[in-house]
Order: structure tokens, then C-alpha cells, then sequence
């Protein structure tokens, strides 16, 4: 079987942000420990319906995993190493909040084999902050990332959010310049998106806040990737940067965390985020999120928890949203799953090419697709991709198809072209 990928749901929060829409709670503390039962048993029946399948990567993510004490934490984790057969060299990822995080945590953390982390920052001024309902100050986030270097952490991804109504770019480029100064392996930016049944939609619709500008968004944006490549980060997603280097056990990157922590910083040379420019050997790009790629290409992944989508190649499903809808079907001994989709091959394909093209730097490989479909590239999508070529949306390389600059901008503009009409 191929080596899947395991995504562990914790939908649990300290406080809900005003414009999160993910399936997260606060103050449901007292299922912490109910909720953890759950998912382990979840995940133990998922293993032996499998016989323990190998798996590459473990993302435990949020709502804010670091809400949970270590010890509920290790359950999950021990679940998904008798469950499943973990391999030695797994990516094992954990989001974590830098208002839930100290020393003790970290440690913790990486006692557990967690070996790569994933802060929310969100921004490096405190006015942003504040507007995003974050629970930490700007302050905090410089010392838990520095915490998380002491504690061993040398893989870490820190998130931000730009596109805020108004944002000052000057404010933008002094969290960029926060952001490389500290020098992580990763870094995830993303446009303050309105979603339906936020607190800021319901703001927004009232007239409080006014809606994010697309124009100043994509400013931003611009601003971010030239930044960043200047600094040695290589764009390989549309919304991700990592740096060159070793992988996520190497010892250079303990190296690099301790000379971070004295305040040094190693900066490889640039690639530009022009196409023309971009290395063609996608693997050349280390300290990628590999629980990511696997999304991005399409493959298979399970989820486990309240509200959790897994995907087996050929169907799609996800469990019940609710935590005690969650608990109470797991001890009743059903099954959490809430529905479900057949993937037919038309939509299989399209969606290839729409999460594949995300990915700015690998795109979507001609082999690969060929593959999987038997059939080429050309032969399936010969008509959008010139039209998409001929508008400077996509890049036709020999050897796959892949996003240009402006077509990262208009992506979703180009990834509907390659979808089944309804």
C-alpha cells in the first residue's frame, strides 16, 4: 500500500478568532479528555481495517492542538504509531498557538517525536493582532519562537495573514522583516479570506468592517514574494515558502537552530520567483511541508476527529463536525462518518491539475499524470492549457504545466477551467 498520510483533528481553542471558520471550539475543556478516548479508538479501528498501513506523515492540527495537556497529546500520538506502521523518518507535524506554548510545552513536544512545528503568528504588530482576536502579542510570538528553539524544534513554520481592510504595507514589511530576522525553515502566508458564519462576515455585512480589497491583497502579495526571495526563500507553493536545505532530520538544520537562536541567520542564495528562473528539479527544495505535498498532489490521506475529510484515490469522505456528536457515535460503536462522494475520473483528473498547480515550482508533471490516468496531459486538457498558455496564466514546460506570476494571482480563475462542469 502506498505510504499514507495522517491528518489528527483537535477542535479545540483557547479563544475563536473573529474570522475562522474552521470547526473549533472554546471552552469545551471538560471533553478534552473524552474527545481524546475517541479519536484514539477512531484511529485504532481505522489500523486494523487497514492491517496497519505504513504512513509518512502525522499533522496534528486546530483549532490549537497545544490546548491539550502533553498527555492527551501522546495518546493520540501513541494511537497513530500502534495503528498504523509510522515510518522512522516521518514528518511529525503539530500546529500550536504561541499564547498556548512555554519551554515545558515545547519539550514536551518534542519528547513526543513531534519534529516539526507550526506557529500561528499571524502578524508581528500588536494592533493586527488585537483586530484578529489573537491571544498573544507580537512580543510573545518572538519569544515562543525562540522557546521552540531552545526546546530542540529545528523544522518550524510560522503562518501569517495580510489582505487585513486597510493594511498599512509599511506594517506588512516590518512582519516580513520580523519574520526573516528569526529565520524558520517555513513560512505560510494567506489573504484574510470573508467566510459565511464568522463573527467578520457578520461585521462586514452590518457595515462595521469594510470588505478586504483585492488590489491592496494582491499589493501585498507581490511585496511578499519578492521579500522573501531576496532572503533565500523559495516559493514552491502559492502560498508557501521554505528554505534550501537539509530535510526535517537533518543535523544541519540543529545546526542552523542553534546559530538562530544566538541571533545568526543562514541565508542560501535566492531563487528568483520568476518562471524562467525556477530550478526544474522540484526535490531540490527542502524543508517542504511533506503533509502538505501530499494534498497537492492528490493522494491518499486520512483524517481522524470531529470534522475530519479523508481521501482513498478514488472517494472522498468526512466525519460528523459536532465534538459530542463525535464522542457519542464512537462509544454507541458507529462510525463518525457524517457522508461522503465518489471521485469519478473526469473530476479526479480536474482536481489533479487544480490542488497540483499550487504547487509553483513542481506544477504538474507530465509522468505523473500519465501515471495515475493513463493517458497525457495534452490529450485530457490539450485546448485549456494553450489558451491558459496564451493568456501568460500557465507555462508549458516540457516535462509538465505549472502557474506563472499572474497566474498565481487568478489562480482559482485557472484551476476552473480543468473542472467537470456541474
Amino acid at each position: 500500500m502506498h505510504p499514507l498520510a495522517l491528518y489528527v483533528h483537535i477542535p479545540f481553542c483557547a479563544a475563536r478568532c473573529p474570522y475562522c471558520d474552521f470547526n473549533t471550539y472554546a471552552g469545551l475543556e471538560a471533553q478534552f479528555e473524552p474527545y481524546v478516548a475517541a479519536l484514539a479508538e477512531e484511529i485504532h479501528q481505522a489500523g486494523a481495517r487497514l492491517d496497519r498501513p505504513p504512513a509518512r506523515t502525522i499533522f496534528i492540527g486546530g483549532g490549537t492542538p497545544t490546548v491539550l495537556p502533553p498527555d492527551l497529546l501522546a495518546r493520540a500520538l501513541a494511537a497513530c504509531r500502534e495503528a498504523f506502521a509510522v515510518a522512522a523518518d516521518a514528518e511529525i507535524t503539530s500546529e500550536a498557538n504561541p499564547g498556548t506554548v512555554d519551554q515545558v510545552r515545547f519539550a514536551a513536544l518534542r519528547e513526543l517525536g513531534v519534529n516539526r512545528l507550526s506557529m500561528g503568528v499571524q502578524s508581528f504588530d500588536d494592533a493586527e493582532l488585537r483586530w484578529l482576536g489573537r491571544i498573544h502579542t507580537a512580543a510573545e510570538a518572538v519569544a515562543a519562537f525562540r522557546a521552540a528553539r531552545r526546546a530542540g524544534f529545528a523544522n518550524i513554520n510560522l503562518d501569517f495573514i495580510f489582505g487585513l481592510p486597510g493594511q498599512n504595507p509599511a506594517t506588512w514589511m516590518r512582519t516580513l522583516a520580523q519574520a526573516i530576522d528569526l529565520g524558520p525553515e517555513h513560512l505560510s502566508l494567506y489573504s484574510l479570506i470573508v467566510e459565511d458564519g464568522t463573527p467578520l462576515a457578520d461585521q462586514v455585512r452590518r457595515g462595521a468592517i469594510a470588505e478586504p480589497d483585492d488590489d491592496l491583497a494582491a499589493d501585498l502579495y507581490e511585496m511578499a514574494c519578492k521579500t522573501l526571495a531576496d532572503a533565500g526563500y523559495v516559493q514552491y507553493e502559492i502560498s508557501n515558502w521554505a528554505r534550501a536545505g537539509q530535510g526535517v532530520k537533518g543535523k544541519g538544520q540543529e545546526a542552523r537552530g542553534r546559530e538562530q537562536e544566538a541571533g545568526g541567520r543562514n541565508q542560501p542564495s535566492a531563487i528568483s520567483h520568476q518562471p524562467s528562473a525556477i530550478s526544474h528539479q522540484p526535490s531540490a527544495i527542502s524543508h517542504q511541508c511533506r503533509h502538505n505535498l501530499v494534498y497537492w498532489r492528490n493522494e491518499p490521506y486520512l483524517g481522524f476527529g470531529a470534522g475530519a475529510h479523508s481521501f482513498d484515490g478514488s472517494r472522498r469522505w468526512w466525519n460528523v463536525r459536532g465534538v459530542r456528536a463525535y464522542i457519542e457515535r464512537i462509544a454507541a460503536g458507529e462510525t463518525p462518518e457524517e457522508a461522503g462522494e465518489a471521485i469519478g475520473r473526469a473530476l479526479a483528473m480536474g482536481e489533479t491539475l487544480m490542488v497540483g498547480l499550487r504547487l509553483v515550482v513542481e506544477g504538474v508533471p507530465d509522468a505523473r499524470f500519465e501515471a495515475r490516468f493513463g493517458v497525457g496531459l495534452d490529450a485530457v486538457f490539450g485546448p485549456p492549457i494553450r489558451e491558459l498558455v496564451a493568456q501568460g496564466l500557465l507555462e508549458r514546460l516540457p516535462d509538465r504545466v505549472r502557474l506563472t506570476p499572474a497566474g498565481r494571482l487568478l489562480g482559482n480563475q485557472v484551476f476552473a477551467e480543468f473542472l467537470p462542469a456541474a
